[in-house]
């Protein structure tokens, strides 16, 4: 049996959806799968079998603010990443070693073992020197490292899994790799186990409003705290309440600014949430929202929660950035220009018609049923780990002319 140990650092399994379905998916095709990754309140234990999956969890020091916490975090992270492979490599052994970003450090864990005839491969799911930029608005030396590490990342890795066909040219032009080397996989949910709630929506007697992820200072969930703030003052609609589901670094900021609006009575903070619970909170948005203002990070990301209310056909409105716009077409609805004002309109746009938003709804249900389709992603991870191992086959390439996850395939190159 082929095996292979991923690496995941700034989210624990199965929180972080996409590496749990990568390696439910490896396991269901025959591969032993073992998993670091760090250990939380939610997921305190250090070590558990999880679906037959081996996963070892590591402390991790508090979030880094500011160049000397980013060292402490991280050199914390490689040392108990370094640790736990080592492990794990006497414990079970492995073929294939995986690493995710961010950050781009993780190729310092590989490469003792590439030296010893594993193959490496890369999934790289952020793009570090755009978010740096996005969350500090400048280029400077720190940003001129993370280009650096970043070309590393990419040549210590025998195979690239790129998060979108972005990330792919990205992985292609500025990493040097070859286009047959890198595969691009959506971070699709898994539909049996992602799922809409119906009975959750009856409990509502007010629209409802929904942001769902992570709220980091990128993630422009200021944005609609403002927007929330405008519909009830320049559009003056009642009657609406706008749930955030979710946690991070930009919490207590968010709490003081809906205060500061004088929105705190609409504006609702779930907090983290995860299983059932998720699920009923974001079946019961009327509208959902992607707040993540235009730069060129959030401009060439594909967003976990495009493709989270698509497929609970939740009609859902953001800015035009580039790669939400190319997943949803003409089933999304989108602000006229990058403005909280504009945000507002087109959530108006919404709240005030019903119809138009059972229309919208249906029709981002008809897409994702069309286009999204987590079984395809899987073919294209498998042959991804083919590749790595030199094993010819028939696959499903990343294309950006075939709809994501299509069926039809293609040959693809393979080399020792």
């Amino acid at each position: 049996m082929p095996s292979c140990l991923i690496i995941v650092e700034n989210l624990p399994v199965p929180l972080d959806r996409r590496v749990w379905q990568e390696a439910r998916a490896l396991k269901a095709a025959g591969w032993d799968v073992t998993i670091i990754c760090p250990r939380t309140e939610w997921h305190p234990e250090t070590e558990m079998v999880l679906d037959d999956i081996q996963i070892y969890r590591h402390s991790m020091p508090i979030e880094a603010r500011g160049a000397s916490g980013y060292l402490l975090e991280y050199g914390a992270a490689l040392f108990h990443e370094l640790r736990l492979t080592l492990k794990a490599w006497r414990r079970h052994g492995f073929d294939v070693i995986h690493i995710c970003n961010p950050p781009d450090l993780l190729f310092l864990v590989a490469a003792p073992f590439r030296l010893l005839g594993k193959r490496v491969i890369f999934d790289h799911h952020d793009i570090c020197p755009e978010l740096y930029v996005s969350k500090y608005g400048r280029k400077d030396f720190l940003h001129r490292v993370l280009g650096w590490v970043e070309r590393l990342t990419f040549q210590s890795a025998n195979v690239v899994i790129s998060a979108n066909e972005t990330f792919r040219s990205l992985a292609i032009s500025r990493g040097g790799k070859r286009p047959e080397d890198v595969f691009t996989v959506y971070s699709i949910p898994d539909t049996s186990r992602f799922y809409r709630i119906s009975e959750a929506r009856d409990q509502e007697t007010d629209l409802v409003l929904g942001y769902v992820g992570i709220l980091g200072k990128q993630d422009g969930v200021d944005h609609l705290i403002r927007a929330v703030a405008d519909l009830r003052d320049r559009h003056a609609l009642s009657q609406f309440k706008c749930r955030i589901v979710g946690d991070g670094p930009e919490m207590p900021f968010l709490h003081s600014l809906a205060s500061e609006l004088s929105v705190d009575d609409i504006v609702e903070f779930t907090g983290f949430m995860t299983g059932e619970d998720l699920l009923r909170a974001i079946s019961a948005f009327d509208i959902g929202i992607i707040p993540d203002p235009y730069d060129e990070y959030n401009d060439k990301i594909s967003m976990n929660k495009v493709f989270e209310y698509a497929t609970l056909g939740i009609p859902m409105v953001s800015y035009r950035l580039t790669e939400t716009m190319r997943l949803m077409g003409e089933a999304g609805t989108y602000a006229s220009e990058n403005t909280v004002e504009a945000l507002a309109d087109a959530i108006h746009h919404l709240a005030v018609d019903p119809s138009l938003r059972e229309e919208r709804g249906a029709a981002a249900l008809a897409h994702a049923r069309r286009r999204f389709h987590w079984t395809g992603e899987v073919e294209k991870l498998i042959a991804a780990y083919d590749h790595a191992l030199g094993i010819a086959r028939e696959t499903q390439r990343a294309d950006a002319d075939l709809p994501i996850g299509d069926s039809r395939t293609v040959v693809s190159n393979s080399r020792e």
